[in-house]
């Protein structure tokens, strides 16, 4: 593990080697403790290549980082490291992560999950589950299809996506809508004045 001390890295404030080789091997620790997850077969589901045909002839390609079993369960598993805790909350917040949705449309799986190893003064470990949709799976291939039509078409348009543990999507008005969370909606959400004007919308027919 000192193969690479001498190395001219760029530490953070307050961090060096010393220091987050101890947090490293203390997390792993604390993952062999913890022996929540199952790896069958590592070298065939660790770092899995993974291909999926394209309408217009091409392939996409990616790289899952493990399929195996949390708590007895198989899923996709997605390691993280961070410097701080992912928020666990509203439930089904992790549903709305692209990289999670993408891992399960291009393989098949529904469940998935993130083990995120937190360095911190006192390093954990969070696995946070989520279950993806056949709809988010289909309204994903649609948007992978749209996205290499426009690339091979040359256009190239900046986008958005759900970012952890830093992430807007958890202090956004709107969140309740994306998680089909009534709750969350009638909290968040508030008629403005001269809204009632518009109830006869709620009573039109297709």
């Amino acid at each position: 593990m000192g193969a690479y001390r001498d190395v001219g890295l760029e530490y953070g404030k307050g961090e060096c080697w010393d220091k987050l080789l101890q947090q490293g091997v203390h997390l792993l620790h604390l993952f062999v403790q913890d022996d929540r997850v199952r790896l069958r077969q590592a070298k065939k589901n660790l770092q899995v290549k993974m291909t999926r045909s394209l309408p217009n002839g091409g392939e996409f390609i990616s790289y899952i980082n493990a399929i195996g079993e949390l708590d007895g369960e198989r899923r996709i598993l997605d390691w993280k490291t961070t410097s701080s805790r992912y928020p666990q909350e509203p439930a089904g917040l992790f549903a709305l992560d692209p990289q999670l949705i993408c891992y399960s449309w291009v393989s098949g799986i529904r469940e998935v999950a993130l083990v995120v190893f937190v360095r911190k003064r006192l390093p954990e470990i969070q696995y946070l589950k989520a279950t993806i949709t056949e709809t988010q799976r289909r309204d994903f291939g649609e948007m992978v299809a749209s996205a290499a039509a426009r690339i091979e078409a040359g256009e190239f348009h900046p986008h958005s996506g759900i970012r952890f543990p830093m992430n807007g999507c958890t202090s956004c008005a709107h969140l309740g809508l994306c998680l089909s969370n009534q709750t969350l909606i009638d909290t968040q959400l508030t008629r403005r004045p001269g809204a009632n004007e518009f109830d006869w919308l709620e009573h039109l027919d297709d």
